[in-house]
């Protein structure tokens, strides 16, 4: 291990940092198993062109309700080879059972990984959480010396409160938080942390704000480091660098410039697709996305023809 449990919230401030993607997973057209050599080849145009500063792999964008534990496994690996010292990485753990949140992450560790993100469970029949969830992120720290990293979303039936949050950051290996809620609630709960715990949301489009207003240095983490980018037109990294710069007016200028491009993916997808429309515009953009696994849907030729079309007019630079 880099660190010890102890020093895992030092190692997090020092190098969880900057920009980092959710990846999809490519499959193959034919057979549906994952394409190894399109996972590949997605990390290296994100790293050597998309300038991207980590990945979050084998999570929700990712799929990972449709993959075999095997297969999560292999995705770690990749993630492992490829990334190497180039960029961070972080492995979802994410399950409901706990004995494979506990096998994930263990493998993890074996691979030499250095953080682990594992989502608030669904807790059927459970009105109030706060002791279940603080015992669960508990012997997930206890079990494993890696940097862990929360998260907490509306698709598990509730919100952990900024309160909880802050009781579960006391434990020395919870690093980080990705925190899907109202901003009024990730505000509150990066007021509360100081340095305990890095706080960080999915949303580009509040990424300028919470650098300017809230100081975030971690965009953690969805699809647009590379959906909004190609190799000749960087501007969510440029106006993230010019925002870390303090260069404030620039940075929002180019951030705003990047509206016909937000309007034209999120107008086009369908709202049972969350999967399929990204996969089809890394496709317009020359990247490997492929089809999706049962239960999601792909997306019929009408729906790709309005994608194209918003695609062709959103003024990226490819």
């Amino acid at each position: 291990m880099k660190f010890r449990r102890n020093e895992a919230k030092d190692w997090a401030r020092e190098h969880m940092r900057g920009i980092w993607a959710a990846a999809l997973t490519p499959f193959d057209p034919a057979t549906l198993a994952i394409d190894e050599a399109a996972v590949r080849r997605n990390f290296r145009h994100w790293m050597e062109d998309l300038k991207i500063d980590g990945f979050f792999v084998a999570g929700k964008q990712g799929e990972f309700f449709a993959l075999s534990l095997e297969e999560r496994k292999r995705i770690f690996e990749i993630t492992m080879e490829e990334t190497s010292d180039k960029a961070g990485a972080i492995m979802s753990c994410s399950d409901q059972n706990m004995d494979t949140v506990i096998e994930l992450a263990k493998h993890a560790q074996k691979l030499g990984a250095s953080s682990i993100v594992v989502h608030a469970p669904v807790l059927h029949f459970t009105h109030k959480q706060d002791e279940t969830l603080y015992q669960y992120y508990k012997t997930i720290s206890e079990e494993v010396d890696l940097a862990i990293a929360m998260w907490s979303h509306p698709d598990s039936g509730y919100l952990m409160s900024p309160e909880l949050c802050a009781r579960i950051a006391e434990l020395p290996n919870i690093v980080a938080i990705k925190y899907s809620v109202p901003r009024d609630m990730y505000v509150r709960l990066t007021e509360m942390v100081g340095d305990k715990l890095i706080v960080s949301t999915s949303s580009e489009e509040e990424w300028f704000d919470n650098i300017v207003e809230l100081n975030w240095r971690l965009y953690l983490c969805s699809s647009p480091p590379y959906l909004l980018q190609t190799k000749n037109d960087l501007r969510m990294r440029e106006y993230t660098d010019l925002a870390f710069k303090g260069e404030v007016a620039k940075a929002k200028a180019v951030r705003d410039s990047l509206e016909p491009v937000r309007h034209a993916l999120s107008s086009t997808r369908p709202s049972e697709k969350p999967h399929a429309h990204p996969k089809y515009w890394q496709e317009l953009l020359g990247q490997a996305g492929g089809p999706v696994r049962r239960p999601m849907l792909n997306l019929t030729e009408a729906e790709k023809e309005a994608t194209r079309a918003a695609f062709k007019a959103c003024g990226l630079k490819l």
